[in-house]
């Protein structure tokens, strides 16, 4: 169920999420809405699997505990490529 001040809006609105893709990049933002179309996060960080020499999952971990310094305002992420979509305060 949506929130009752945004009921157009998908339940994880306003939540820090990770978005996991098919390919190398892992995603953490805000999330603004998501379909079966692309999901949209607001202030977006991304990762690509080995940058810094750590893996998607130590990434999210660092982020887990640390936060994440944003990079993008918004970012839209195709569904296609999307493998999980999991809130960042639950890992």
């Amino acid at each position: 169920m949506s929130p009752d001040w945004h009921p157009e809006r998908h339940e994880l609105h306003g939540i820090t999420v990770v978005v996991d893709t098919s390919g190398p990049e892992i995603f953490v933002g805000r999330c603004d809405d998501l379909d079966d179309h692309q999901v949209i996060l607001l202030d977006v960080d991304v990762h690509e699997d080995g940058d810094d020499g750590r893996s998607k999952e130590e990434y999210v971990e660092r982020a887990a505990r640390f936060g994440v310094w944003k990079k993008f305002d918004r970012l839209v992420v195709p569904r296609s490529r999307v493998v999980s979509v999991r809130r960042l305060g639950e890992l």
